[in-house]
């Protein structure tokens, strides 16, 4: 008998990945914060924070850990602020704007990048 492969959006399985929580609080980073791992995974942790951990070796935006573990930002917003109560990222929002006032292009750029993942 053949398995049919699991589905990333089952609510089910949604719902065992944030323990039942439905929402985080969002005023610690917004979708392009970016986020820094702070250490290396442990044994026993849930397999998205050690995803997450190992992606964010370098800055990451919020958008691109979402698209990159195929999980909507909610889900990962969740699962970010588990670890950054534990002390196991930090959060870095970037300046969006240059001194001028204007949109920064390469950050612009990292959002459209993000965004087309997504």
């Amino acid at each position: 008998m053949m398995r049919r492969p699991v589905d990333r959006e089952d609510p089910d399985r949604l719902y065992t990945v944030t323990g039942g929580r439905t929402r985080a609080d969002e005023s610690a980073f917004d979708s392009v914060s970016l986020i820094v791992s702070e250490c290396q995974p442990t044994p026993g942790m849930q397999s998205e924070h050690v995803k997450i951990l190992q992606m964010t070796r370098q800055p990451m935006a919020v958008v691109e850990i979402s698209a990159e573990l195929r999980l909507p930002v909610s889900v990962v917003k969740i699962l970010l602020r588990d670890l950054l109560d534990t002390g196991r990222i930090t959060v870095r929002h970037p300046s969006a704007f240059d001194r001028a006032g204007r949109p920064d292009p390469e950050i612009l750029k990292q959002v459209l990048v993000a965004l087309h993942n997504l």
